[in-house]
């Protein structure tokens, strides 16, 4: 087999291809032909070792994969040779071959283009948990996301509207923000790129608020963090609730005492560990998010394919934020 191996901690250019041998599949695991695997941030931060999970080297990043199953392992029921599935890893996704837990593979629709069902679990999973898990999002209410064109953002568009909520779209560019109205947001602002300035961040705050009327926003999604968090945290409503989904522009520091003034929350969005404290919820979800993809009302959108041998250009482009939608490696 093949696969895309960090040796050393590093950016995407650390990255080697290299040949190894396919592994088997353990007890209660399946062999999976990959033929394409999702490009998500966490791939950019656990090659650096900057991620919660450090897996021992060498190592291949790319957390979600799509292919058939090659074989099955002992104790494994449910699946077989040929079936067409998708799969969380965490890591070892940039490779031809991936042995996984079957507890973590689902069989996906005929219809399903592999390189959508290797874009589809976290990005949807981890929006749809967010809004209607932690922030019980309602109908008619309004929803600001921040890096609205990313892949989680782009999952957050279509799902606030099929939750019926008006949904603005906070992104970088025009390009991005006509991205956003082509998925349906509502509303788009553009924002600077460097809101360290505080007139910035006022009149940051000012443009959320003018958009969604009355007191402010309901919900804010939050996928980008930094000197953007404090601006947008100002702008909810009273009894709003702020969704901490990722800080790729930095963790920031938020007055507590803002709180207590809108009578809001700020919610921890953790996907990965309600997967494994809360599986029937987690499976639930998951057959909501099959039914609005069957009903055409989401559906990933995949922007740019690399071979496997360019994972690491994959890797740069979504590290550069440059990425609208999602990006995948394809793997023959």
């Amino acid at each position: 087999m093949k696969a895309m191996l960090s040796h050393e901690a590093g950016g995407p250019e650390t990255l080697v291809l290299e040949e190894m041998p396919t592994p088997s599949p353990s007890k209660k695991q399946v062999l999976i032909k990959v033929r394409a695997a999702g490009v998500n941030f966490p791939d950019t931060l656990i090659i650096r070792d900057l991620y919660q999970v450090k897996p021992p080297r060498p190592f291949a990043p790319g957390g979600e994969i799509a292919g058939e199953i090659a074989a099955v392992g002992e104790g494994v029921t449910g699946f077989a040779v040929g079936d067409r599935v998708l799969g969380m890893t965490g890591f070892g996704g940039f490779a031809s071959h991936v042995a996984a837990d079957a507890a973590r593979v689902i069989k996906i629709p005929d219809n399903m283009p592999y390189d959508e069902a290797a874009c589809f679990v976290l990005t949807y999973g981890t929006s749809h948990h967010s809004l209607k898990d932690r922030a019980a999002l309602k109908e008619g209410e309004s929803l600001l996301i921040l890096g609205a064109a990313g892949g989680v953002g782009a999952a957050a568009i279509e799902l606030g509207k099929a939750a019926g909520a008006r949904v603005i779209a906070a992104v970088s560019s025009e390009e991005k923000a006509q991205f956003c109205r082509d998925l349906g947001a509502d509303e788009t602002l553009i924002y600077s790129r460097d809101m360290s300035d505080r007139a910035a961040q006022k009149d940051f705050s000012a443009q959320i608020k003018k958009l969604a009327g009355g007191d402010g926003v309901n919900v804010v999604y939050d996928a980008v963090g930094g000197d953007y968090a404090e601006p947008a945290l100002r702008a909810l409503a009273w009894k709003g609730r702020y969704l901490v989904v990722g800080f790729p522009a930095g963790i920031p520091k938020i007055p507590l005492n803002l709180t207590l003034l809108k009578g809001c929350q700020i919610v921890g969005v953790f996907w990965g560990a309600h997967t494994m404290r809360e599986p029937q919820s987690h499976a639930e979800n998951m057959g909501d998010l099959f039914r609005l993809y069957s009903e055409g009302k989401i559906k990933p959108r995949v922007s740019a394919s690399y071979p496997l041998a360019q994972a690491g250009d994959a890797l740069q482009l979504l590290q550069d934020r440059k990425v609208l939608g999602k990006v995948v490696v394809t793997i023959d």
